[in-house]
């Protein structure tokens, strides 16, 4: 595994997250509409940044990409939870989904290599 490709799609990937829960924090329509398809969106894009800043095996794109997604949507979905913005319970579910998806993202990356 690649540690600086995990590094920066992990780290584009939380500031990411960030950004939309704070958003959503303040803004009712983002945590109503948008906090689980763009809490999953943004862990399918680091699962295929990671995969787009590598040139590994199919395994090692599928690890890297669900590592990468799941650990910002944990973080993410973290931070929703203390801001009482989402119940506990989201943690597993939600981080899950978002390891799920962040291998979806590196499946992407590379079939479009």
């Amino acid at each position: 595994m690649k540690l600086r490709a995990l590094s920066i799609a992990f780290g584009v990937g939380l500031l990411l997250q960030i950004a939309m829960v704070v958003t959503g924090h303040f803004v009712p329509v983002v945590k109503n509409n948008v906090f689980a398809v763009g809490g999953m969106a943004i862990s399918l894009f680091a699962g295929f940044l990671y995969t787009r800043l590598t040139a590994t095996a199919w395994r090692d794109s599928l690890t890297g990409g669900a590592l990468s997604g799941g650990a910002c949507a944990l973080l993410g979905i973290a931070l929703s939870a203390v801001l009482k913005d989402v119940p506990t319970p989201v943690l597993a579910f939600g981080t899950t989904a978002s390891i799920v998806t962040g291998m979806a993202g590196s499946a992407l990356g590379r079939v479009f290599r």
